[in-house]
């Protein structure tokens, strides 16, 4: 059913949920796996126009997105990582035509009413950005995962 799956990390605990949904799709499936984690702050929106060089935090977020996608490959799933940088939902929806992903995977933090339209700006700005399906995996109120 799905060949490729995009997952978006954003180097939190709500990672764990999303991979850990990802996991049994991607066994079901046969599923290759594409991680991404898109690095938005000023160093990283501005690096390339500026000819920056790469930004601790940027180091810091490909030495994550790289262990999590070591960590896939042992455990026997074809997985490959893109550190992307600048606005996170246009990143994401470009990779997934770009990558030839059939499916989006990403978590999502649950928020209602004001906070959703303060913080829900990723998981909504991809749905609205993509025709590829988006699966949105709600993780825990607050971040608390168990």
């Amino acid at each position: 059913m799905y060949r490729r799956i995009l997952v978006p990390l954003e180097h939190s605990s709500y990672d764990q949920v999303i991979l850990a949904h990802v996991r049994q799709l991607a066994s079901l499936c046969h599923s290759s796996i594409v991680l991404i984690h898109v690095a938005d702050g000023w160093a990283a929106r501005n690096q390339l126009s500026l000819k920056l060089r790469e930004s601790e935090e940027m180091r810091v977020d490909r030495d994550y997105i790289e262990g999590l996608c070591a960590t896939l490959r042992g455990e026997g799933f074809e997985t490959e990582s893109i550190l992307a940088a600048g606005d996170p939902a246009a990143e994401i929806s470009a990779a997934a035509d770009r990558e030839q992903c059939d499916l989006i995977a990403m978590a999502t933090h649950g928020h209602r009413g004001l906070q959703d339209v303060l913080y829900g700006t990723t998981a909504n700005g991809v749905r609205h950005r993509t025709m590829v399906p988006v699966l949105m995996v709600r993780g825990p109120v607050g971040g608390r995962i168990r």
